[in-house]
């Protein structure tokens, strides 16, 4: 086990090898693809962000690879194109993590930022990545959004911010007021834009959307209060 420790504050650190498994199976995946980025996943988006998008982690030949998260995976092209849609990036397409794309207003990320193997990581490697997911929802203005796609980036979510499970169950289009009184948050929750899922239709663009359009509602609800 590295004796490496993460710098207080951070939301990502390219150096960490705190869960022995995903450490090993990294060096594994990187043997074997030695262009692939193999390293913890750093977050990608507007360092301002109003917006929070969280997954669960990178894939193998996606994020893992290309060293930007939902690039190169097919989950990355309805996220991406809707983003686009509705102004929070600047093309429909993320084709590396050296184009030119940016993302205003948003932000990505995921509940565990290295890959683990068969795209499941263990509850306890959640919890060990937990902080820097805290980190980040702590950087989020009041008022402002989080969109957790899945459960197990739902739970990750209400575990940062210290909040009870059993209060807020996860289902698709559900909107959760969260954090602090003084800062809150609202906590928005999509199946995620998996192949799996979107092939089995269990998630349409039309469902994504209509969550976008939640988003987006209450976006402008927040600016119209600020203002």
């Amino acid at each position: 086990m590295s004796r490496h420790t993460s710098p207080p504050g951070a939301t990502y650190d390219p150096d960490c090898r705190a869960c022995q498994r995903l450490a090993t199976f990294l060096d594994k995946v990187k043997a074997a693809n030695p262009v692939y980025f193999c390293k913890p996943v750093p977050p990608f988006g507007d360092d301002q962000a109003w917006l929070l998008i969280v997954g669960l982690a990178p894939g193998m030949h996606g994020a893992n690879a290309s060293g930007r998260p939902f690039t190169g995976d097919y989950a990355g092209i309805l996220l991406y194109q809707t983003l686009f849609d509705f102004g929070w990036a600047t093309s429909p397409q993320s084709l590396s993590a050296t184009d030119d794309l940016k993302l205003t207003g948003a932000r990505l990320t995921n509940a565990v930022k290295c890959l683990p193997p068969d795209n499941k990581p263990t509850p306890a490697e959640a919890k060990k990545c937990n902080t820097f997911l805290a980190n980040e929802l702590r950087a989020l203005p009041a008022g402002g959004a989080v969109l957790a796609l899945g459960r197990i980036a739902h739970d990750a979510v209400l575990r940062a911010l210290g909040e009870r499970a059993a209060a807020h169950a996860f289902g698709h289009g559900a909107a959760h007021r969260v954090g602090a009184a003084a800062s809150p948050l609202t906590l928005f929750d999509s199946y995620h834009c998996s192949r799996y899922n979107t092939n089995t239709r269990r998630l349409t663009p039309e469902m994504f959307r209509d969550v976008f359009e939640k988003i987006k509602k209450h976006h402008d609800g927040s600016r119209k209060q600020a203002g």
